[in-house]
């Protein structure tokens, strides 16, 4: 039985936490699913999920519970981890602001609200390097990546700028993964075994 801890300090957890399930049970996995709102309980986990919301506040929420070090050493020690929306903004090495305390384990910089407001969200059929058929993605007031590190392999990308990296076992998409029924991206983060 894995261990999947979902930070729970904003963002869409029940979701993701069901899409962890449902990638799980297609992989042939079982998985219980924890939620993090406080120190001690990262330590525990197999995988790692980073939700979106709004980075400044998760930051912050993330530095005050003493979660953000566990996160870091998290992904040191090569355990997968998936950050998406503002997730991958407070995952990144600079999110742009400095307002963002970010955790520095995805080597990437980011445009934070690069598709606009609230107003401009939109939905995506994407091609991802390591999915056979496009995933659905859904867009809400989403970052892009700028520019990515040596380690960093871009997964796919929207008018030519990354939605989704890899960056050895960190995942991280500026779209909402678990807003649709597909759970791949939550399965190739965790489950395909190519971290």
């Amino acid at each position: 039985m894995l261990t999947a801890g979902v930070v729970a300090v904003q963002g869409d957890v029940a979701e993701h936490a069901a899409a962890i399930r449902r990638a799980a049970d297609r992989h042939g996995e079982s998985v219980a699913v924890e939620t993090v709102r406080a120190a001690g309980t990262v330590p525990d986990c197999d995988l790692l999920l980073v939700p979106g919301g709004e980075s400044t506040t998760i930051s912050g929420l993330l530095a005050e519970e003493r979660i953000d070090e566990e996160l870091r050493a998290f992904a040191a020690a090569g355990k997968p981890m998936l950050v998406t929306c503002a997730g991958l903004i407070v995952a990144s090495r600079d999110a742009g602001d400095d307002r963002v305390a970010t955790l520095d384990v995805l080597d990437v910089t980011v445009d934070r609200n690069a598709f606009g407001r609230q107003a401009d969200s939109f939905e995506a059929d994407l091609d991802i390097s390591g999915l056979e058929e496009p995933f659905p993605a859904v867009f809400i007031r989403a970052p892009v990546v700028d520019d990515v590190g040596e380690g960093v392999e871009v997964l796919a990308g929207v008018d030519g700028r990354p939605v989704a990296v890899r960056q050895d076992n960190v995942v991280g998409t500026a779209f909402h993964p678990e807003l649709t029924d597909d759970a791949r991206i939550h399965g190739l983060a965790f489950f395909d075994g190519s971290a």
